[in-house]
């Protein structure tokens, strides 16, 4: 369990966790908002006294979902807080012209902030807090309520602002996709409390426990002993199956087999049989009882694990299709859209799911 979380000048901490683990609160208390119950919050290797508290939210900028902005021009929204901090007006002026133009806004500076697009209201937030120059910003789900197109513009800007910026940040959000793309770190809270923290692919690849594997979009995850082990690689013993994966852990332990669904290959089985009018496969027949459903072998690869199933369940995911598979265990698999509709994937059709030794992560569990 991580007890402590540190952030660098010029690092990006990306924390993740689903509705109420307390993102929200975490991201209060280090915005000095909120004073925690326990822990201690330290700024530059020192602890923040109550004495210290206002100097400290100086240094801070904070961006809301909701930006908040007031019913005055896009430039007093931006310049609001250097003049409580009583900056002279001519480098207000230029400060502010500076991060407007900076995100893209300039040619917004007079209008009423309350006629502005939410995408532009998220920048006008953006601005207000960069141009304070603080020490640590913190965003809370500082794109959700801006469509598709736009969060991609706004994710691409703000990291081009965080890497050319020496300021440390903590970005809260549910979004994987998020967190991933800005975070040089990240941070999964759950219940309360950060179960893991690391570089963003480590946390992807290498869970440290199965709620935190399902959360980050681990979805097969099969409990399984390991019945061999040699030269760093495990055999595990999982519904009837055997499946290799590259492990140090000794027989007899019982584990968790988790496999992200980018990493599964899907092959198909037999031919499916003519199209139906609307352009669908038909249903191949049931396989005898006790029969594989693969009529043919599984095709030459790199990967060591060959499961054949069935198709039980194909949902469109965006670009991609996501593919269930009952292998006797149940193996979730990602490809895209082309791919299934050039195998002629349906419900109930056979396949073979095929995977890499090193892409099954085992996780111990309690014996």
């Amino acid at each position: 369990m991580v007890q402590q979380v540190a952030v660098a000048a010029g690092e990006t901490l990306s924390v993740v966790g689903p509705n109420g683990a307390g993102k929200s609160t975490l991201l209060l208390a280090l915005a000095g908002l909120l004073r925690p119950q326990s822990g201690r919050l330290l700024f530059r290797g020192a602890p923040v006294e109550r004495r210290d508290e206002l100097a400290y939210r100086r240094r801070v900028g904070l961006v809301l979902a909701d930006p908040l902005l007031l019913g005055t021009s896009v430039f007093a929204n931006v310049a609001c807080g250097l003049r409580f901090r009583g900056v002279p007006d001519a480098e207000v002026r230029a400060r502010v012209a500076r991060w407007l133009d900076r995100l893209g806004i300039g040619h917004l500076r007079d209008r009423p902030a309350r006629q502005i697009s939410s995408g532009e209201a998220q920048r006008v937030g953006l601005a207000r807090a960069f141009v304070l120059e603080p020490d640590l910003l913190l965003l809370d789900e500082p794109f959700a309520s801006v469509d598709a197109a736009t969060r991609a513009q706004l994710l691409d800007d703000l990291d081009d602002l965080l890497r050319t910026t020496p300021v440390a940040c903590v970005l809260v959000t549910h979004d994987l996709d998020e967190a991933v793309r800005i975070g040089d770190r990240m941070a999964v809270l759950l219940d309360g409390r950060i179960r893991q923290e690391g570089a963003p692919e480590a946390v992807l690849a290498a869970p440290v426990d199965g709620e935190v594997a399902a959360f980050v979009g681990t979805e097969t995850r099969i409990p399984g002993s390991v019945v061999a082990s040699r030269d760093g690689l495990a055999t595990v013993e999982v519904g009837g199956h055997r499946i290799e994966a590259v492990s140090t852990l000794e027989g007899g332990a019982r584990v968790l087999c988790c496999l992200r669904p980018e990493d599964v290959t899907i092959w198909a089985g037999p031919d499916p049989g003519p199209a139906l009018p609307d352009g669908s496969a038909t249903r191949p027949p049931a396989a005898p009882a006790g029969a594989s459903p693969l009529a043919e072998p599984a095709p030459a690869s790199s990967a060591r694990n060959h499961l054949t199933g069935r198709i039980v369940r194909l949902v469109p995911d965006g670009p991609l299709v996501r593919v269930t598979v009952d292998c006797g265990v149940t193996v979730v698999a990602s490809i895209t859209r082309a791919s299934a509709t050039d195998l002629r994937l349906a419900e109930g059709r056979a396949v073979i799911a095929t995977f890499k030794a090193t892409s099954v992560h085992l996780i111990p569990l309690a014996t």
